[in-house]
C-alpha cells in the first residue's frame, strides 16, 4: 500500500521496480523515477521487415520470419576465450543458422533457455554468409517467442522502440524496463487537467504511454507521443501564463510623462524617426504606461534602430520623475551604450555641468572592473536618484547597486541573459513596485519559436531599417581553394587602402589552448563527419596577418576578453580614431561595436560559429556609407552539411530570414541563446516547427488554467511539473 502511494505522487524510485541492471541503465540517463521513465521517450522506432520464408530472403537483406528450433550446437571459438552458439531455425520449409559469438559462459546459458529444440520465434535480421559451411547464416539476430495466433503474428511485427544508449546497456535492458513501467502507468502524475486532454482528443496518459513504449502499429506511437507533445507544452505555457499573472498582481511606476526631455532629444536627433520607430516606440510607452510591470521583447535587425526606440522609452521614465537602466552583457558593449547614449543626449546628458541643459539628466556607467573612485561617485549617483540613467554589466545585479526609484530596465542582447537576471532587476524597483522590462534582440526570433521560448514577453517586431547604411554582402570562403583565400585578403588589403577598416574574428585567443575540436553527430549519437580542424587563435592570427603581402604597411591590432579594461578600451578608442586598420579579435565584437568606418568582416573558421553570431558578426560592418563585405572563411569541404549551413547564412537577406533558416535547421536554441533557452533546451518531445499548432493550443488552455487558478491549489500535479521543468532547466536561471 504504501508503494502505491509513493507511485501515485509520480515518484516511485526506480530502484524498488526494477533489476539493479534496468535501474543502473535508467540512472544514467538521469531518469530515477517512474514519471520519468515513462516519459523517457524512444529515439526512434524500427518497423521489422515483413515476415518472409526462408527460402526468398538473400544474402545482405533484412528479414524476419517465424520458425522453430530445430538443433543447438555450442563449440570454443579458436584465437579467443568465448563460445560460438548455432542455432538451427527452420519455418517448416527451408532452415538456417543463428549465430552467436559470446565471450561468457552466462551469456550462452541465456541465449539457450529462450532457443530451446522446439521453442516458436520471430527472428530478425541481416542475412549473412558463413564462408566456413558455406551457407547463409544470421549473426546477433533480434528474436523473441510468439504464439502462433493472428493476434501473435501481429504483436510480432509490432513497431519495436530504439531508446538511446550508453557503454555496456543493451537495447533490452531499457526495453525491459519501461515494460515494467507500463503496468503501473495508472500512477503517474498527471499535469494536463482531464477536460482539456478529452476536448483536445487525445489519449489518457496511462493510454499514451503504453502506447508510446509497447505500440502494435505505427499509428499507436503517434496517438502516444501526440500526448507527451501536449503535456510539454502545456507545462511550457503555464510556466509563462504564471510569470504573466504575478505582473498583473504586481504594482509598477505608471510612466505617463510626456516631457521635457522627450520632446527636447526628438528636436536634436540629426535624422527622422521611420514610421516603424514611432509605432513600436508608441506600444511601449502605452505599455509602460500602466500601472502594473510590462515585459516586453523588442526585436529587430542590426541596425534597425532599436537603440534610440529605447532611450526615447528610458526619458520616459526620467521625465515621470524615475531611473532606468540599461543592462548589457560585455563591458565593451556597455561602454558602446554609454557612449551612444551621451553622444545622442549632449547637453540633454549633463545635468550638473554649466554647459548642460536646464532639463538634462545625468547618465552614468557602472561596471565590475571600475576603478573604486569612480564606483563610488557612480553608486552615489544612482542611490540618490541623479542619474537618471544608469548603463551597465552584470554589476547592475549586485545587492550593493541601490537605486533611488527604477523604473524602467532595458536589457540588450536578451539571448546573453536567463530570465533570473530580470527578475533580479526586477526587485530593485521603488517602494515595493517593479519596474517594467523591455530586452532587444537583433536576433529576430520567428512567433512560434518566441512562443516556446520567450512566451512570457510581449513580441514587438521592427522590421524596416533606417536606410542610413550601405548594407553588407556575404561569402563563403573554401579555405582549401587558395584562389579564393587569396583574393579574401587582397580583398581586405584594397579596403585598407582605400582607408577603411577590416575585422577578423577568431574562435579563441591562443591557439595552445586547450579546446577539443567539436564533432558532429547523427541522429543516434554516431560520429557523422570528422572532427573539425583546431581552430585558430587570436595571437597567432595577428602574427601570420603581419606577413601577408596583401596587408603589408596595415597597422595590426587585438581585442579579447583576457585584455584588462582598460586595454580593451585603449584598442576600441583607437579603432574608432581609424589608427588600426585590421583588428583581430574573438566574439567580443559580436555586438554594440559600431565602428561606420568598418567594411570588411572576415570570419576564420566559421564553421565554429552559431548563426546568430555569424549574423551580428557581418553586422559590424556596412555601418556607414561604404558598403560592407563579410567573409565566412571555412575549413570545410563544399558540398558537405555544414559548408551548406553557412551558404545559406550568407545567402539569407536579413536577420529575419536567417532565423526562419535557422529555426529548420537547428531548432529554437540557438536563437535564444544558452540561458535564455534553459527551459526550451530541455524539451524532450515538442519541436517548435512540427508543433505550432500544439504550442498554440496548449497556450490557450495553459492560460485558462491559469486563470482561474494561479495558485494552482487545485491542479498540485501542473504545479509538480513546474518545479520540475524549471529545475531541468537551470535552477539559477529559469526560477522565477
Amino acid at each position: 500500500m504504501a508503494r502505491r502511494r509513493e507511485a501515485a505522487r509520480g515518484s516511485m524510485p526506480l530502484t524498488e521496480l526494477l533489476e539493479a541492471k534496468e535501474s543502473k541503465a535508467m540512472s544514467s540517463f538521469g531518469v530515477k523515477d517512474l514519471d520519468t521513465m515513462l516519459r523517457f521517450a524512444p529515439r526512434r522506432y524500427t518497423i521489422p521487415a515483413p515476415l518472409r520464408s526462408l527460402h526468398e530472403v538473400q544474402v545482405g537483406e533484412e528479414m524476419s520470419a517465424t520458425v522453430s528450433v530445430v538443433g543447438v550446437t555450442e563449440r570454443s571459438m579458436r584465437s579467443r576465450r568465448g563460445s560460438i552458439l548455432e542455432v538451427i531455425v527452420s519455418d517448416g520449409i527451408e532452415d538456417i543458422t543463428l549465430t552467436f559469438f559470446l565471450a561468457k559462459p552466462h551469456l550462452v546459458a541465456w541465449h539457450r533457455s529462450r532457443l530451446s529444440v522446439g521453442k516458436s520465434v520471430v527472428v530478425r535480421g541481416t542475412v549473412g554468409w558463413n564462408t566456413y559451411a558455406n551457407k547463409p547464416q544470421i549473426t546477433h539476430p533480434d528474436y523473441e517467442e510468439y504464439e502462433d495466433t493472428p493476434e501473435g503474428l501481429a504483436y510480432a511485427q509490432r513497431p519495436l522502440p530504439v531508446y538511446p544508449l550508453k557503454q555496456n546497456i543493451a537495447q533490452r535492458t531499457m526495453r525491459a524496463a519501461t515494460e515494467k513501467g507500463v503496468d503501473f502507468a495508472q500512477y503517474l502524475a498527471r499535469p494536463v487537467p482531464a477536460e482539456v486532454i478529452s476536448a483536445r482528443g487525445l489519449l489518457p496518459l496511462p493510454a499514451a504511454v503504453a502506447k508510446v513504449h509497447l505500440p502494435r502499429t505505427a499509428q499507436d506511437t503517434r496517438d502516444g507521443v501526440a500526448h507527451l507533445v501536449f503535456e510539454e507544452a502545456f507545462v511550457l505555457q503555464a510556466i509563462f501564463a504564471q510569470r504573466r499573472a504575478l505582473d498583473a498582481r504586481t504594482p509598477a511606476p505608471a510612466l505617463q510623462a510626456e516631457g521635457p526631455l522627450q520632446g527636447a532629444f526628438d528636436e536634436r536627433l540629426p535624422f527622422e524617426l521611420t514610421s516603424g520607430q514611432r509605432e513600436i516606440g508608441g506600444q511601449i510607452t502605452e505599455r509602460v504606461g500602466r500601472d502594473h510591470p510590462t515585459s516586453v521583447l523588442l526585436q529587430g535587425d542590426v541596425g534597425s534602430g532599436k537603440t534610440v526606440i529605447a532611450l526615447r522609452a528610458m526619458l520616459r521614465a526620467v521625465d515621470s520623475g524615475h531611473q532606468a537602466a540599461l543592462l548589457a552583457p560585455t563591458e565593451v558593449l556597455a561602454e558602446q551604450h554609454y557612449r551612444t547614449i551621451t553622444d545622442l543626449l549632449g547637453e540633454l546628458s549633463g545635468a550638473g555641468r554649466l554647459d548642460a541643459h536646464a532639463d538634462a539628466t545625468r547618465v552614468r556607467l557602472l561596471t565590475g572592473s571600475q576603478k573604486t573612485s569612480a564606483r563610488r561617485e557612480t553608486l552615489l549617483d544612482v542611490t540618490s536618484g541623479q542619474a537618471g540613467i544608469v548603463v551597465g554589466t552584470h554589476a547592475l545585479l549586485t545587492e550593493s547597486v541601490e537605486f533611488a526609484s527604477l523604473a524602467l530596465v532595458v536589457i540588450d542582447e536578451q539571448h546573453r541573459f536567463g530570465v533570473d537576471h530580470r527578475r533580479r532587476l526586477r526587485t530593485k524597483g521603488p517602494a515595493g513596485m517593479s519596474p517594467h522590462v523591455v530586452v532587444m534582440t537583433a536576433t529576430p526570433i520567428p512567433r512560434t519559436a518566441a512562443l516556446a521560448t520567450v512566451g512570457d514577453l510581449d513580441v514587438l517586431t521592427l522590421r524596416e531599417s533606417p536606410g542610413m547604411r550601405a548594407g553588407v554582402d556575404s561569402f563563403v570562403v573554401p579555405e582549401k581553394s587558395p584562389k579564393w583565400e587569396q583574393r579574401m585578403w587582397a580583398r581586405a588589403g584594397e579596403e585598407v587602402t582605400a582607408g577603411r577598416q577590416v575585422f577578423v574574428v577568431c574562435a579563441r585567443i591562443d591557439e595552445t589552448d586547450e579546446a577539443p575540436a567539436p564533432v558532429i553527430l547523427d541522429e543516434d549519437g554516431q560520429i557523422s563527419e570528422t572532427a573539425l580542424e583546431e581552430a585558430r587563435g587570436v595571437t597567432a592570427t595577428a602574427e601570420r596577418l603581419a606577413q601577408r603581402p596583401e596587408l603589408a604597411g596595415a597597422r595590426l591590432g587585438i581585442l579579447h576578453g583576457r585584455l584588462t579594461t582598460e586595454e580593451k578600451q585603449r584598442t576600441m578608442d583607437r579603432v574608432v580614431a581609424g589608427e588600426i586598420d585590421v583588428l583581430v579579435a574573438t566574439t567580443v565584437i559580436e555586438v554594440g561595436v559600431d565602428v561606420s568606418n568598418a567594411s570588411v568582416m572576415i570570419v576564420l573558421d566559421a564553421e565554429r560559429f552559431g548563426v546568430s553570431q555569424l549574423h551580428q558578426l557581418r553586422g559590424r560592418v556596412g555601418r556607414g556609407e561604404h558598403a560592407g563585405i563579410a567573409f565566412l572563411d571555412t575549413r570545410t569541404e563544399p558540398g558537405t552539411e555544414t559548408f551548406q549551413r553557412l551558404e545559406g547564412i550568407a545567402s539569407a537577406a536579413d536577420g529575419f530570414a536567417l532565423a526562419e533558416l535557422d529555426l529548420q535547421v537547428r531548432g529554437a536554441g540557438d536563437l535564444v541563446g544558452e540561458e535564455q533557452s534553459g527551459l526550451q533546451r530541455t524539451l524532450k518531445h515538442l519541436d517548435v516547427i512540427r508543433d505550432a499548432r500544439v504550442i498554440e493550443q496548449a497556450r490557450e488552455d495553459a492560460f485558462a488554467v491559469i486563470a482561474a487558478d494561479p495558485d494552482l491549489t487545485a491542479h498540485p500535479d501542473l504545479a509538480g511539473a513546474i518545479d520540475n521543468r524549471l529545475r531541468d532547466a537551470d535552477p539559477d536561471v529559469e526560477r522565477s
